[in-house]
């Protein structure tokens, strides 16, 4: 074996990552027996036969067909004709695909994104593509067919056609207070989608744009759009985005938060709150007056085209489950999709994600493995970590060793995945305590840095 077994238990921790190769030495073995019983004539054909090699770790996210039979091959070109379309030429044929272009066209159209002109003299113009998407809702499930229409952002140059970019979004710490503090409060959590929200942001660089496959004006083959109003894949598309929906919030008489520049805070008579967490186009609000519910949906349904998502069951990620008894959020969905796609989905789960006491070291001498491998398995187990503290102490482990990871430390994220496969319905449960409610939401306005604001308030509240 390469590593060297100190217990009963790292042996079973590590068995399950060399019993493939016991399993390829024993038929090494068989086949060096066979040769030897073989004539002298068939020496020469034997020696022109390559041994089998285990595949690189970085082609288990492709396959070459050549493994399959007439069978599966059949079965394999029809699952992936199900597959999102990559070209347009590929797109075009399909009825749902086409609907979709119709929709995005319209939505740009709509929005008065364009406008079609010749291009100046001396500019240059940034080119488009069709990107298309289906997407799945929290039970994995078709939901919509999406096609957009994205800029070749990569064109461009800072400080000719774009200059400020950054956009805040929310944290999940933020995210998670939100639901712990309606959970406290017997409040519900309701979520709104921002339909093509980066095409509402107002561009103040001039930029020019190619026009659309398939959309291409009669007549006018030699014009370009010029934006008025940015389109997704453009740099500075999510700051215009974000600019454009924090002047609506101030405007409304909502107070930015001056730690969370995603989250607004709007105060009504009596103590009332209205509370709005921002994370790019999904949007989430909560507080205890449904009149201030009503009067906000109805105000920025009006300033932007929204879609109306109820209450909240899934946000980035993270299905959440509200009853009479609290909030629950868990990651189901990403979990197995996490083990599918790093072949641990029928893997023997175990029940703790680390051994006790286990210290990983660099292992200088230890078999080196593929670090970009090693990096998406770890990006993928802390972004796990959003609901499942358990996890954390493990992974933050593990992590410490991306640059130059070993065969110890992949089989320790093999054993997190190992107990992430038995652990897949746990999350956490925000329970409903009365008791506690008033001081929660003194505790968690002086956090959200809105005391100056809502103190005057306070009392109202607590009368």
């Amino acid at each position: 074996m390469a590593l060297e077994l100190t217990d009963n238990e790292t042996a079973d921790v590590k068995n399950d990552a060399y019993s493939d190769e016991e399993e390829s030495n024993e038929s090494g073995s068989v086949n060096e027996a066979a040769e030897t019983s073989l004539p002298e004539a068939f020496e020469t054909s034997l020696q022109n036969i390559q041994r089998l090699r285990r595949r690189p770790v970085w082609m288990n996210d492709y396959t070459s067909g050549e493994e399959f039979s007439d069978e599966d091959t059949l079965a394999h070109l029809v699952l992936f004709a199900e597959s999102d379309p990559i070209a347009f030429d590929e797109a075009i044929k399909d009825s749902k695909w086409r609907k979709a272009m119709d929709a995005e066209i319209e939505a740009i159209e709509r929005n008065h994104t364009w406008e079609l002109m010749e291009l100046p003299e001396g500019e240059k113009t940034v080119g488009v593509k069709w990107i298309y998407r289906t997407k799945l809702n929290e039970k994995g499930e078709v939901d919509k067919f999406k096609a957009r229409l994205v800029a070749k952002g990569y064109t461009q140059k800072y400080g000719i056609d774009y200059s400020e970019v950054f956009s805040p979004v929310a944290r999940h710490d933020t995210i998670r207070m939100i639901i712990s503090l309606a959970a406290m409060n017997e409040w519900i959590v309701f979520q709104l989608d921002v339909k093509s929200a980066f095409l509402h942001g107002e561009l103040v660089e001039q930029v020019f744009v190619d026009q659309p496959p398939g959309y291409v004006k009669k007549g006018s083959k030699h014009m370009v759009y010029k934006l008025k109003r940015a389109l997704y894949g453009l740099k500075q598309a999510p700051r215009s985005w974000y600019n454009r929906i924090d002047t609506y919030f101030s405007k409304a008489g909502f107070h930015k938060s001056p730690y969370e520049h995603t989250l607004y805070i709007k105060t009504g008579e009596k103590g009332n709150l209205l509370i709005v967490c921002l994370y790019v186009d999904d949007l989430i609000f909560t507080g205890n007056d449904e009149g201030m519910f009503r009067t906000f949906k109805q105000s920025i349904m009006k300033e932007f085209e929204m879609t109306d998502l109820g209450k909240m069951k899934y946000f980035l990620g993270i299905e959440v489950t509200q009853s009479a008894g609290g909030i629950f959020i868990c990651q189901k969905k990403y979990a197995r999709e996490v083990l599918e796609r790093f072949r641990m989905d029928d893997c023997t789960p175990v029940q703790v994600p680390i051994i006790p006491g286990t210290k990983l070291t660099r292992d200088g001498e230890g078999e080196k493995i593929d670090n970009t491998y090693y990096k998406q398995m770890i990006g993928s187990l802390m972004y796990m970590t959003a609901t499942r503290p358990d996890l954390t102490y493990a992974v933050s482990l593990i992590s410490r060793f991306m640059e130059a990871p070993t065969e110890l430390h992949y089989q320790a994220v093999r054993k997190i995945l190992r107990y992430l496969k038995g652990t897949l319905d746990y999350g956490l449960f925000y329970k409903k305590r009365k008791s506690e409610r008033h001081e929660l939401v003194l505790v968690t306005v002086i956090i959200l840095g809105m005391w100056m604001t809502v103190k005057a308030r306070l009392g109202m509240y607590f009368s």
